[in-house]
């Protein structure tokens, strides 16, 4: 059991979905895969799916803050960022770790990966950043991007050298109870607002006021 209170384990849990140290280790292993294969159609293939499911998840985000467009029946104000990267990366970089495995080993291996995007998403929950709802959007989102990568991108069977799961399982480890708070949210919501012209950005206490005066459930523009 993890020590600690259980909200201990889940701060350390969500921590594993920031972009901060989620994409560092898959960035690294797209290098070290470049390097040593020369795989450049497998890692162009995982850089335009990860860019598109970001820059979606982005977007639902900017448009609540900056301009209210939510589903308040379904408490959805954006897609889960922390949910969608895990379930960009993980189950990618199980599938690179792992590549000398065996198809059923491999497919365990990206199995393992999925499990982690489920786990960082409920913590998402539980640490009381978003709802249910997004973040089984940032499971989807994430998902499909993984899973597109997955299917479209050739995936090189070679060895991989202890240390380079060993340094990834090292990272994941240290960076959530080392690394600075992540400025994500702030750089967002300074986008939003400059983009709106917004003074102060749309929060969720704002969208289930609305919803309780009578306004519709669906923000105007959603």
């Amino acid at each position: 059991m993890f020590p600690g209170p259980p909200s201990t384990f889940w701060q350390f849990v969500t921590r594993l979905g920031e972009a901060q140290i989620a994409l560092p280790v898959l960035f690294a292993s797209m290098i070290w895969l470049m390097r040593r294969h020369g795989n450049l159609r497998l890692v162009t293939w995982w850089l335009c799916f990860l860019v598109g499911a970001a820059l979606l998840t982005l977007a639902t985000k900017v448009a609540f803050i900056g301009w209210g467009v939510g589903v308040a029946s379904l408490d959805f104000t954006g897609v889960s960022g922390h949910t969608m990267f895990a379930a960009v990366v993980y189950p990618l970089l199980a599938c690179l770790l792992f590549t000398e495995w065996s198809t059923r080993q491999r497919r365990g291996a990206v199995l393992a990966g999925v499990a982690v995007a489920l786990v960082v998403g409920g913590s998402r929950v539980m640490v009381e950043a978003h709802s249910v709802s997004e973040v089984i959007a940032g499971l989807v989102v994430g998902g499909a991007a993984s899973a597109a990568a997955l299917t479209f991108a050739r995936h090189p069977v070679a060895s991989v050298p202890f240390w380079v799961p060993l340094g990834v399982a090292l990272w994941l480890v240290i960076t959530p109870v080392t690394a600075p708070v992540s400025e994500t949210h702030g750089m967002v919501t300074r986008l939003s607002l400059a983009l709106s012209g917004r003074a102060v950005p749309y929060t969720r206490s704002d969208m289930l006021r609305s919803v309780r005066a009578g306004a519709p459930a669906v923000l105007p523009g959603f």
